[in-house]
């Protein structure tokens, strides 16, 4: 009897060893993403995920956060709204993600924003209108610069220019009509006259027939509000028909992407974007360059040319993580606090420093004014 219960009694110790040592890992913290990968909206899409994917493996491979691995659970939506919407159920539904960053566009990003509030999920979205942000959404946040901020940061720059008199042409996209609502309201505000107001789809190819329009009239400059090919094509058109006027450019096109496509034609335009852009031209003192400088080296060694578009999806990720540090969990209300009190984070879009009224935390000194000059980037003093 003693050796049985002495058998008995090595037996159950070596079971509670060998649980021990199998003990299961901790789950991993989800990250939740859908992006325009592919399809006309690419150029956001692509390096916003290759950022994603880049960092995650660096986190994990130096143990993760809060002593959890982290997954990212991707969709690729083509910047398809529709598709943006189940994919997000999805996420919510299914693959139970603790957070949502992602959103390539604008239109993507307000489809899914009604979900998000009632899944009560935190949603730090990759896209630039104001009406992401403009009134605040409880659960969603926002990384880059408003289409608000674009338009007040060219119109700053026309009124130093002289310039009173502009041609207004933008895309029937999200970003699109937002970019240019938010023109036509700033306008008078900055004494500026909108003498045309044309627009264009998604997929035209040729613009000439409202730019021959605008060149009609007594306009002193233009501004094209879109993404995509959309304001590669209008700058072409511009240079084509001969028109010899100051062409500004929103954020939406702050990629080399886009001087790749409207070739010598980008000579001389003008846009408002995130210092990334122009990282080695800033002064050792600003405390950003250090940041920008890091994530450009660690990019481009990989990939190639950087744009803003990544850079909006290392912040996002690295507010979100540093949310769920500061939380101690993933519990998704005490998540969404945290991203809320983000203070001081120093980004590739600028200091973020958010509150209860505002989901994004950026001023308009956290935009460059820019110049293409011989096919690279330059900034406006």
């Amino acid at each position: 009897m003693n050796v049985r219960k002495t058998l008995t009694t090595l037996a159950a110790g070596l079971l509670l060893t060998l649980a021990a040592g199998q003990a299961p890992a901790a789950e991993p913290i989800k990250i939740g993403s859908f992006l325009a990968v592919t399809g006309g909206a690419s150029f956001l899409g692509d390096p916003e995920l290759k950022t994603l994917q880049m960092y995650i493996d660096e986190i994990n491979a130096k143990g993760g956060v809060i002593g959890r691995q982290i997954e990212l659970v991707h969709y690729d939506d083509g910047g398809n709204p529709k598709k943006s919407v189940g994919f997000a159920k999805r996420l919510i539904q299914k693959d139970k993600v603790d957070i949502i960053v992602g959103g390539s566009t604008s239109g993507s990003t307000l489809a899914v924003m009604p979900l998000v509030d009632k899944a009560k999920i935190p949603f730090i979205s990759l896209a630039g209108s104001v009406k992401i942000i403009n009134p605040v959404q409880y659960w969603t946040f926002k990384m880059p610069h408003t289409d608000s901020m674009a338009a007040a940061k060219i119109y700053g720059d026309m009124q130093r220019r002289g310039i009173s008199r502009i041609a207004l042409i933008s895309g029937s996209g999200g970003f699109g009509k937002s970019g240019r609502a938010q023109s036509l309201q700033l306008a008078r505000q900055y004494g500026i006259e909108i003498v045309a107001d044309e627009s264009y789809g998604a997929k035209d190819t040729d613009m000439t027939a409202q730019l021959t329009k605008i060149r009609d009239t007594n306009a002193q400059a233009i501004l094209n509000f879109g993404f995509g090919t959309g304001p590669a094509i209008v700058t072409k058109n511009v240079r084509q028909l001969g028109i010899d006027l100051p062409l500004y450019q929103s954020h939406g096109v702050a990629s080399k992407k886009f001087i790749e496509l409207a070739g010598d034609a980008a000579e001389g335009v003008r846009l408002p974007a995130a210092a990334l852009l122009v990282a080695d031209m800033l002064p050792d003192n600003d405390p950003q360059k250090p940041v920008l400088l890091a994530y450009k080296k660690k990019f481009e060694a990989k990939y190639g040319p950087v744009s803003t578009f990544g850079g909006h999806a290392y912040d996002g990720l690295h507010i979100a993580l540093e949310a769920i540090e500061r939380a101690g969990s993933t519990d998704k209300a005490k998540v969404r606090d945290e991203i809320e009190k983000t203070k001081g984070f120093i980004g590739t879009g600028g200091i973020y420093n958010m509150s209860p009224r505002d989901h994004l935390g950026l001023s308009l000194k956290a935009f460059k004014m820019l110049e293409i000059r011989n096919g690279d980037w330059t900034i406006v003093n």
